[in-house]
């Protein structure tokens, strides 16, 4: 069975089966406060540069644990939160459930919390990813889906009903996230000789220019190898649609060593790729894609961006190509090498070559986070804080990108 739920209350049970999941939330009550809010400076101290809103805290709201967040803004401007309900830390294969929050007014305060996939245990959902089609208003949200076994003891193939097999799924919604339809897409973007794979949590990109115009792209990860799980590896693939949505294909995988990945167009229509590195003490790992994703070239790390094997995010301020500012972008991650704290907001001028500007949003422990640009022009940013305690939207005031790239020496900037 597949519910559907506002927390408290179960609005609709429909029968799951390998094919189309015709399920269709309830939308949920208008107006939920924000758990907390708090204004910060940079410094994280009192002040009106950062907003802070808690959208979800253990053992509040009926789960344990609230992990994995996903964040977008939908083409009427409402922000979209989605994020894992577990029974506790532990990933897939485990009963856990996707969710969302919606927020009409710039994140301030969050709508009541969505159960947009949830299933009788052992079935489990999770690590969620948002992708909105800006031509058709569609909202996607991709995660992965597990029975006995999870990612990394998946077994091999592209079996829509193998409760062995890590799968791939995803929901849409038609009318700004009030209401979700679900479907598998395993038997689609699986080669069969794939062992475990899981979508890239965050946020996936549409392009905006070339050949490719209006491709969605959705990242993802997979293992390939013999059939010794400890010695498979792990790769980047882009998960894309030229058809908004109606048939999904994968691309080549590039790697060995990478992780959850993110890709970013950039002002020319290159693809930059950004994964988590294999294991701590190491540097994010960057490719390029010149055919929208399908091939990517060797991946290097990039020493700027100390990571210690955690999820990022990585977007573009301006989507369109004729912006001054369409070479500007934003990387967020725990820029630490070995411990996943002190999370770092980076501006690069020059297409990610350097990344001159930066603040740190949070110098304590901290985890997964991803970005958005805001109506109006302020950054939100949903994150994980207090070792998993809390996931956090911080919005960042606009006059942080006020200055720009004019703070950045042209001998920097190249």
């Amino acid at each position: 069975m597949l519910r559907c739920e506002v927390v408290g209350k179960i609005v609709a049970r429909m029968t799951l089966s390998a094919g189309v999941l015709l399920a269709a939330c309830a939308a949920p009550p208008r107006g939920e406060p924000a758990l907390r809010a708090t204004q910060t400076n940079a410094a994280g101290q009192p002040g009106a540069d950062v907003v802070r809103v808690d959208v979800a805290e253990n053992g509040i709201g009926g789960w344990p644990v609230y992990r994995i967040p996903a964040l977008a803004v939908s083409n009427r401007g409402t922000l979209l939160a989605a994020y894992d309900g577990r029974p506790s830390l532990a990933d897939l294969p485990a009963h856990i459930a996707v969710l969302l929050r919606r927020s009409i007014d710039g994140g301030r305060t969050w709508q009541a919390r969505q159960v947009v996939r949830d299933g009788p245990a052992p079935q489990g959902f999770g690590a969620p990813s948002l992708l909105v089609d800006r031509d058709t208003g569609r909202i996607f949200l991709f995660y992965s889906a597990a029975v006995n076994n999870g990612i990394r003891k998946s077994a091999r193939g592209n079996d829509p009903t193998n409760p062995n097999l890590a799968q791939a799924d995803v929901s849409w919604s038609d009318d700004d996230g009030l209401t979700w339809q679900s479907r598998r897409l395993t038997a689609e973007i699986r080669d069969p000789s794939w062992w475990g794979g899981f979508f890239s949590s965050g946020q996936g990109i549409q392009l905006t220019q070339g050949p490719h115009k209006g491709r969605l792209l959705q990242q993802y990860a997979v293992q390939v190898g013999d059939e010794d799980h400890a010695r498979q590896q792990l790769r980047a693939v882009s998960i894309y649609s030229d058809d908004h949505g109606e048939t999904w294909h994968a691309g080549q995988p590039v790697g060995p060593g990478m992780d959850e990945n993110k890709v970013v167009e950039l002002a020319d229509g290159t693809l930059l790729l950004n994964s988590r590195p294999k294991g701590a003490g190491k540097a994010r790992l960057v490719a390029h894609s010149h055919d929208g994703g399908i091939h990517y070239d060797a991946p290097a790390p990039d020493r700027q961006l100390p990571d210690p094997g955690n999820n990022a995010s990585i977007i573009r301020v301006a989507p369109r190509a004729d912006d001054a500012r369409a070479h500007w972008l934003l990387f967020s991650n725990t820029a630490s090498i070995h411990q996943r704290r002190n999370l770092t907001l980076r501006l690069s001028c020059d297409d990610g070559r350097t990344w001159p500007r930066s603040r740190v949003l949070d110098a304590g422990s901290a985890a997964y986070s991803t970005l958005a640009m805001l109506p109006g022009g302020d950054i939100g940013l949903l994150y994980e804080r207090d070792d998993y305690r809390y996931l956090t939207f911080a919005r960042i005031d606009k006059q942080w990108l006020a200055a720009g790239c004019a703070e950045v020496s042209p001998t920097r900037s190249r």
